[in-house]
């Protein structure tokens, strides 16, 4: 058969988003990711230069996607399916493009973990993230902020004169132009996706890119890649060169349920060397991915068998469907790095995705060399890497044909990007047609020089933070009376730049015209990210009074009286005050009882279980666990669970008296944590 494009639908369980979290992403990124600067010592030079380059301080201007739940009800995923005789791929435009699934039609194999649910967690730099397929993440270290966003998509003539698939946004965290060109060569076993990242500024812009492939992981699957050592990650923070497969000298890590904790193993392919990783069977069927030279990184990450990694594999899937592993692709040696972009420049390249059959022996054999030259040498007998290179030249051939036939739409972001900096972005259109109402006061200021009135009885809208959008803001003329609106938003843009005295004096000058929640809450997030607690706890409450002055009827927006509680409580229980935290938990306005944001959700019980704590009502606390909760929003790495659940059961066990370390010994052996509660991914350290 021809290679066809054709639209159809993904029918699975799933969770819905819900809305993105009103409150603009101030604070700074708990980012797990990265390393001090002491730590960099001894690395190579270009490694520690590009691991301290440019590194986010928050996901402005993005805002978090924060409100989805867990109960998932039957839907129809729109899908875009890309087919020939031997291949058939299907992705999500809706959800970040997601290459949901790659089937061997000739083997009848699935090559990738196909998730049976689709069920959002906090994993993404904005949110909202899920698990499964091949991921395009953009931006810098993490997954992608537009992960679970729509992006464009058209059919576009292929290479070879088949169909091909286009998807393109704008990316918002970096400020980047990109595309995904997927398409089957005739009688190809390999889908062959072309992706370009355009920097159209006059600045130099950094780069981030990791193309994240989940696999199913059973006892015998086995990751390989051509090399013989690795970077090491842990979430302790640590970085170290160890040798591959056996870093410790005893556990074989590419075989990833040997091992117990969740880690990152970047390895170390020589540049001469052509770049693949594959994960493999037992009878050595699998996936493999390889690429053009300028895709230089591979990494195998693994959850481990210790229990939290257990727990998060089900907490991401269905229990009993079996778990994943990852195996990525990126532009530097590690996903702590990035890279300088100049000015108008782009980077590009290939990747090709396909099935590989290898000799199980071999495989599965104590000879790592053996192991890996058998797999290097299957793939070059099945896709030579010349017939790569070559088909990458034939792609960039391509790359500029704009659309005709739209397939799906994605944001307004990009045509308002397009307008404001009169970018000629050939094979990548964003026509005014996309603008909507998140755009329509930005292109008001844009054309007219004018920041726009702000919406009665409802939250600011999205910020742009940019150095081009914040001169315009500088520049702008406002209606009379609110001056204080385009302060609010002008010292968002400075806060963004790092410029943090000159944003809280445009928040203060805001506060002294109109003492606004929002501008009261940036105020509180600046005093608190500079240590000035008992301050921040002061602007936290004035701005929750606010708000309710603000909103009269507050259960009509509970997902900004949420958002605003799960900022300000943490605050106030580090400030000591843990009577102002009880009475902002049990305000007397509360969400409808089946609202994700109303006051049993579980982010919220464990804020209540943490102040009952701080009042010394330690049963109180503990009854809070004993019921049962769910965290919907729960981010990879979090610890507050498991510090809570013990720091209760230490004062039970002490009973009055201070906490020792016998006492702590004593509570882990007593009230050991539940596994419904366990997302540990690192050893258990006891203070």
């Amino acid at each position: 058969m021809p290679t066809t494009v054709r639209r159809t639908a993904v029918s699975i369980p799933a969770a819905d988003l819900g809305p993105e979290n009103p409150l603009p992403a101030l604070r700074p990124l708990d980012e797990l990711h990265r390393l001090d600067l002491k730590d960099r010592e001894g690395l190579p030079a270009d490694m520690a230069r590009q691991l301290g380059y440019a590194p986010l301080r928050s996901v402005l201007p993005v805002r978090v996607l924060d409100g989805y739940g867990r109960d998932r009800a039957p839907a129809a995923l729109d899908a875009l399916v890309i087919e020939n005789d031997r291949i058939r791929a299907t992705v999500l435009p809706g959800l970040g493009g997601r290459l949901y699934s790659l089937v061997h039609k000739a083997t009848g194999r699935e090559l990738l973990y196909r998730n049976p649910v689709f069920q959002p967690a906090a994993f993404a730099l904005a949110g909202a993230w899920f698990s499964g397929g091949v991921e395009w993440n953009l931006g810098a270290t993490g997954h992608a902020a537009h992960t679970c966003a729509p992006l464009h998509a058209a059919r576009v003539p292929a290479p070879d004169g088949g169909e091909m698939l286009r998807l393109w946004e704008w990316e918002r965290l970096r400020d980047l132009p990109f595309q995904i060109d997927m398409w089957l060569p005739a009688d190809s076993d390999f889908l062959y996706v072309g992706i370009r990242v355009r920097n159209p500024h006059e600045r130099t812009v950094p780069a981030y890119w990791w193309s994240n492939i989940a696999v199913p992981e059973t006892d015998r699957t086995r990751v390989l890649a051509p090399a013989d050592a690795a970077w090491h990650f842990g979430y302790s923070r640590t970085l170290s060169h160890v040798p591959v497969p056996a870093p410790d000298g005893a556990t074989d890590i590419t075989y990833t349920t040997r091992s117990e904790h969740a880690a990152d193993y970047f390895f170390d392919v020589a540049d001469t060397d052509r770049r693949w990783i594959t994960a493999l069977d037992g009878e050595g069927h699998g996936l493999v991915q390889t690429s053009t030279d300028l895709l230089r990184g591979r990494k195998l990450f693994l959850w481990g068998h210790g229990r939290g990694g257990r727990r998060w594999q089900e907490w991401l899937t269905e229990p009993g469907t079996g778990g994943y592993l990852e195996i990525q692709a990126g532009l530097a040696r590690t996903q702590l790095e990035h890279i300088p972009m100049a000015a108008d420049s782009e980077f590009s390249w290939l990747e090709a995705y396909g099935p590989l059959a290898a000799d199980p022996a071999l495989v599965h054999g104590d000879d790592w060399t053996a192991a890996r030259a058998e797999a290097g040498g299957r793939l070059e007998a099945a896709l030579p890497r010349a017939t790569v290179d070559a088909a990458y030249t034939a792609w960039l051939a391509h790359a500029d044909t704009d659309p005709k036939d739209l397939l799906a739409t994605g944001s307004g972001w990009g045509a308002l990007e397009s307008e404001r900096g009169h970018f000629h972005l050939p094979g990548t259109p964003f026509p005014a047609t996309t603008l909507g109402d998140p755009q329509k006061p930005w292109l008001e200021l844009l054309l007219a020089g004018i920041f726009p009135r702000p919406a009665a009885d409802a939250p600011p809208g999205p910020a742009l933070v940019s150095p081009e959008w914040r001169e315009l803001l500088e520049s702008a003329d406002t209606y009379p009376g609110n001056e204080w609106f385009r302060d609010y938003y002008l010292g968002i843009a400075q806060w963004a730049a790092g410029d943090r005295a000159q944003a809280v004096r445009s928040w203060e000058r805001s506060v002294a015209a109109h003492p606004s929640p929002w501008g009261l809450r940036a105020l509180a997030v600046a005093e608190a990210d500079a240590g000035q607690t008992d301050r921040a706890a002061d602007r936290y409450l004035a701005a929750y009074d606010s708000l309710r002055a603000t909103f009269t009827a507050l259960p009509d927006r509970p997902d900004v009286r949420r958002a605003l509680i799960v900022e300000a409580v943490p605050v106030l229980l580090a400030a000591g005050r843990a009577a102002d935290a009880e009475r902002v938990l049990a305000d007397p306005d509360p969400a409808p009882e089946d609202d994700r944001h109303g006051p049993d959700c579980g982010r919220l019980r464990l804020l209540r279980a943490q102040t009952a704590l701080a009042r010394g009502q330690v049963a109180e606390a503990r009854a809070l666990f004993d019921e049962g909760f769910v965290v919907e929003d729960l981010y990879e790495g979090a610890e507050a669970l498991t510090d809570t659940w013990y720091a209760i059961a230490e004062r039970l066990v002490a009973g009055g008296g201070p906490v020792t370390d016998d006492i702590r010994t004593r509570a882990r052996a007593e009230h050991p944590l539940p596994a419904a509660y366990d997302f540990r991914m690192r050893p258990e350290t006891v203070p």
